[in-house]
């Protein structure tokens, strides 16, 4: 995730993972592209970034490529590395993998249609009663409050950001979202710090707090972010897509018709990941079971 003007991060580990990125050969005239020819498909994934991927296929990425493959006769074959800076340089761009499963709309790589549309929460301990859901709430000024912190490159989270231009920092707790690989799914401290009563609130992306609170043995509240407009271009929902080479038009075209020929399918796969779709979803508490 490369951008590092501040109005523009995303989910910034994957935006600085896209850096570097540049065009591999296309197929000559008239010539099937090797990703149409080869049995595998083959797919570029962290494995270790729950909800979305893990080296044990426990994703919602992973269970997506999977019915994918199945509906192109094919088998997946995973390039695993951590989604971070140089993601794609030493996947996608090496030509060891063809696909990125979930990706914002960028200029820098030839993407599908969207597949699903999601927006960043407050996620707060439902036994806090906090149910505000502006970005300009004076709640946030006494809070402590979770953000994702990515590096010193100024591409950190828009929720960040935003905080950050109302002048809330001293009661703002950061949480490098590479975090310590030994760990599992270092993104998801920020869940777990809510649910521990280490923080107040978190300001994060949805698919992470809806996977992880529908886990939590502590129930958890998430209200979608509000009040944003004031911060546009910086956005606060987006839509996700899979992501191919620009020189890779066929499995662009292969994917595309995979998406709008399933999208009942890939709709109650979200569903069974608790995650958040933008302009449909409500304030909801999840978790209390055995976590």
């Amino acid at each position: 995730m490369c951008m590092t003007a501040k109005r523009s991060a995303l989910f910034p580990a994957l935006l600085l993972a896209l850096a570097g990125l540049s065009p591999v050969a296309a197929a000559q005239p008239g010539e099937l592209p090797e990703t149409i020819k080869r049995p595998e498909l083959r797919v570029c994934s962290d494995p270790n970034n729950l909800p979305f991927s893990n080296r044990a296929g426990e994703g919602f990425e992973n269970q997506l490529a999977e019915l994918v493959a199945d509906e192109l006769g094919k088998e997946v074959r995973y390039e695993w590395h951590a989604q971070r800076r140089g993601f794609l340089r030493n996947t996608l761009n090496a030509g060891k993998c063809d696909i990125v499963m979930g990706t914002p709309h960028l200029g820098m790589l030839a993407t599908t249609r969207s597949y699903y549309n999601s927006t960043y929460v407050f996620l707060s301990r439902a036994d806090r009663n906090l149910t505000f859901s502006s970005m300009k709430a004076p709640e946030l000024q006494d809070l402590t409050i979770g953000v994702h912190l990515i590096g010193d490159d100024g591409a950190n989270t828009p929720p960040a950001h935003a905080l950050g231009e109302q002048g809330i920092v001293d009661n703002v707790e950061g949480f490098m979202i590479y975090g310590d690989y030994r760990e599992d799914s270092p993104p998801s401290r920020l869940v777990k710090a809510v649910a521990r009563d280490e923080i107040d609130v978190a300001a994060v992306w949805g698919p992470l707090a809806g996977y992880y609170a529908a886990r939590s043995a502590v129930p958890l509240r998430l209200v979608p972010i509000t009040d944003t407009l004031d911060y546009m271009p910086m956005l606060f929902q987006y839509p996700i897509a899979m992501g191919v080479r620009k020189t890779d038009p066929f499995l662009k075209n292969q994917l595309n018709e995979f998406i709008y020929q399933n999208g009942e399918e890939i709709q109650a796969l979200l569903e069974r990941y608790n995650i958040p779709l933008a302009g449909r979803m409500e304030p909801v508490i999840l978790g209390g079971g055995p976590g």
